[in-house]
């Protein structure tokens, strides 16, 4: 197991050694509260949107279902014919320049996998760029847009918004409640009251801490034909090698096993580089990975290789919420 894989089972399960690293997470504490006082107060460098700017990110290290979730909030805004945008860090890309605009026949090593997967789904215009401010402004000055969504950047206070939905696993909640390198956390827990929803993956009801949604599987596609199946593919019982370089792998695990599967897990690193060799198993089975891995593999898939596809759901206190803002965000371009 990786240092950084022992560090996150650590920040969730509990450990007293964590303790030691208390010095530096006061440390942190005061770096990231002192950029958010600065932001609140108006200093420095804030690029404020021609449209407004919707934030959804996390407190937490880890995966929260983030990017299912931005996938619905494009797809919800586009049904009611918004036209929509995306900005990213492109974690993991190496573009020529910066910022660059993700098309959907780019590899990922160049646009990242995450915003390629975004954009191969939805068509969405999208640019990637660690400084979200200048993404923003690259993205508007490309074409007209009514809103954009910040995949992630909530600790990026260089750029104003109109809206933060944080998300939360519902199963492992915030951990030890600690900030890096002691705990989880980006910014301290009390950086959730200021945000405008917070919404729990895999929560089986919204509660007054916040909206629930859960990740719901749809189909298994083929990664080498894009060929679609449904998700009686594969019999009960059905022994398949489970492939996950996310955030929280167990999570794809688990869900394979309520499909009726028998996973034989191999665990990655978040946005991990692939290869054949990597991805050869034994005894030879049918491979099932999720679509963010998927289009890292295209290039050199099997024929069995397959990835789950799932779509967000969220609750419909959320949708309802979500709709009731949209009016008073798309008033003010």
């Amino acid at each position: 197991m990786a240092l950084s894989d022992r560090l996150l089972a650590a920040w969730y399960a509990g450990h007293p050694a964590l303790t030691l690293l208390r010095p530096l997470e006061c440390l942190y504490r005061r770096v990231v509260q002192g950029k958010r006082q600065r932001f609140l107060r108006g200093q420095g460098t804030i690029y404020r949107s021609p449209v407004p700017v919707v934030v959804v990110g996390n407190v937490t290290v880890g995966g929260t279902g983030k990017t299912p979730m931005i996938l619905w909030l494009i797809e919800h805004c586009q049904r009611q014919g918004l036209k929509v945008g995306v900005v990213s860090r492109g974690y993991g890309a190496k573009p020529p320049q910066l910022p660059w605009p993700v098309l959907p026949e780019q590899d990922a090593s160049v646009a990242g996998d995450e915003p390629l997967l975004i954009v191969q789904r939805t068509g969405v215009p999208l640019m990637i760029d660690p400084d979200r401010s200048r993404a923003v402004q690259a993205l508007t000055a490309a074409q007209p847009l009514d809103l954009i969504l910040s995949d992630d950047g909530m600790q990026h206070y260089r750029l104003a918004r109109d809206l933060e939905l944080v998300l939360i696993d519902a199963a492992r909640g915030l951990g030890n409640r600690r900030c890096l390198p002691a705990g989880p956390l980006r910014e301290p827990a009390e950086r959730l009251q200021s945000v405008d929803a917070v919404l729990f993956n895999g929560a089986a009801q919204d509660t007054s801490q916040g909206f629930a949604f859960t990740l719901q599987p749809m189909a298994l596609i083929n990664v080498l034909t894009g060929e679609r199946h449904g998700l009686n593919l594969f019999a009960p019982g059905q022994a398949v090698h489970a492939v996950a370089g996310i955030g929280n792998p167990q999570r794809f695990f688990n869900t394979l096993q309520a499909l009726h599967w028998r996973p034989q897990a191999h665990a990655f690193a978040d946005h991990a580089e692939y290869s054949l060799a990597a991805l050869t198993f034994s005894p030879p089975l049918p491979l099932v990975m999720t679509e963010k891995d998927a289009v890292k593999c295209r290039a050199f898939a099997r024929d069995d290789w397959w990835y789950l596809a799932v779509d967000a759901q969220p609750s419909q206190a959320f949708v309802d919420w979500f709709d009731g803002r949209l009016p008073g965000l798309l008033a003010r371009t």
